[in-house]
């Protein structure tokens, strides 16, 4: 058997600029995309990686908890035992932790490991967890707000030309009521009726204006209203589930299982959209496992290449977000095809960082 004692960390930030693609504008994720991507070696000359992706200017932070907290209790220890390492980071961090920085911290490690041990099983992921099922459908996401009501419908052309049965629109926080009104009205009457329509709220309004809107929005056979109020208001979300017919979906702010529980105990949401940055895959598959006990679907948010593995060995997977953000840093990229993406086969996650990416792109401090 390979050794799997883990020999070394390290960590690499990345600034890399966004690709020339004219279907990215009206984005609100900055000027280049930083990332942290976390190496696991092992005795046994195993390389695991992990990396994040969380759209705000926190990735030394998040290094800086990975140095002083993380890295120190985890050398030395065997990287196959990925579930007691995640409970004694948990456990150890109990009063500076339960969500955060240090979550994230340990999501970035738990990813790593989880990649290191499918290389050693020379399997992928979703066959270490057991698979369900090869392939599963895409929607097309990033209509941006920012693009305006015609480069919202423009995107989401682009995506029905390419074979995606479902896009995400978004509305609130600019403009008016009103306006997000008739941009979903026009989003229909472009689309036709055979294109599910998701609008993500991203926690933009109070529970009684998407309840006022929710009404609204049913008469364009919505398929979803998502995070639309803040992720600590649960009786608000509550009060939404209740009060519209239409689909209420949420949980990608939220950091692991347990602060999804009012959910669990109140479940109103037919669908939830863990994070893998707010609790790495250990916490992703318990997600998982909780909401199918619960006869919710698991639609987790962004990270296509990563989150693949996850809905091709679950039951409860019913969509992947495919929002075109990281396609042309990974030497081997998952696409999608005809609406369609199918999980690979290679090792682990089965992602590298491209060379030059690593090379051109690496920020030093």
């Amino acid at each position: 058997m390979t050794d799997m004692t883990i020999k070394d960390i390290r960590t690499t930030m990345l600034r890399v600029p966004w690709p020339q693609n004219p279907w990215l504008k009206g984005h609100a994720f900055g000027d280049a995309r930083n990332i942290l991507a976390l190496d696991v070696e092992t005795s046994g000359g195993i390389v695991g990686m992990g990396y994040l992706f969380p759209f705000r200017p926190i990735l030394r932070t998040i290094r800086s908890c990975l140095e002083e907290t993380v890295i120190p209790r985890v050398l030395g220890k065997d990287a196959a035992t990925i579930e007691a390492i995640w409970q004694d980071l948990w456990r150890s961090s109990t009063n500076y932790g339960r969500g955060g920085i240090t979550t994230m911290a340990m999501s970035l490690l738990d990813i790593a490991l989880w990649d290191a041990l499918g290389k050693r099983a020379n399997l992928p992921l979703h066959r270490l967890w057991g698979h369900f099922r090869a392939q599963l459908p895409a929607y097309g996401s990033g209509c941006f707000r920012g693009s305006g009501g015609d480069g919202m419908i423009a995107k989401a052309l682009h995506y029905k030309e390419l074979g995606y049965k479902a896009i995400k629109m978004q509305v609130a926080h600019t403009a008016d009521l009103a306006t997000d009104l008739d941009n979903v009205k026009r989003m229909r009457e472009a689309l036709g009726p055979d294109i599910a329509i998701m609008i993500d709220v991203n926690m933009g309004w109070t529970a009684d204006i998407a309840i006022q809107m929710g009404r609204k929005f049913q008469d364009y056979d919505v398929y979803w209203l998502e995070e639309p109020v803040r992720a600590d208001d649960f009786a608000g979300y509550l009060r939404i589930a209740e009060a519209l017919d239409l689909r209420i979906v949420g949980g990608e702010s939220h950091f692991t299982r347990f602060d999804l529980r009012p959910f669990f105990e109140n479940p109103r949401l037919s669908i939830l959209q863990p994070d893998p940055m707010r609790g790495g895959l250990t916490d992703l598959r318990k997600t998982a496992a909780i909401a199918d006990t619960w006869g919710m679907m698991i639609a987790p948010h962004l990270f296509t290449e990563l989150n693949v593995q996850l809905l091709a060995s679950i039951p409860n997977g019913l969509w992947i977000e495919d929002m075109g953000l990281t396609n042309d840093l990974w030497v081997d990229p998952v696409p999608v095809t005809n609406g369609m993406i199918r999980a690979p086969e290679r090792p682990g996650h089965g992602l590298a960082f491209r060379p030059e990416i690593l090379r051109d792109c690496a920020v030093k401090i």
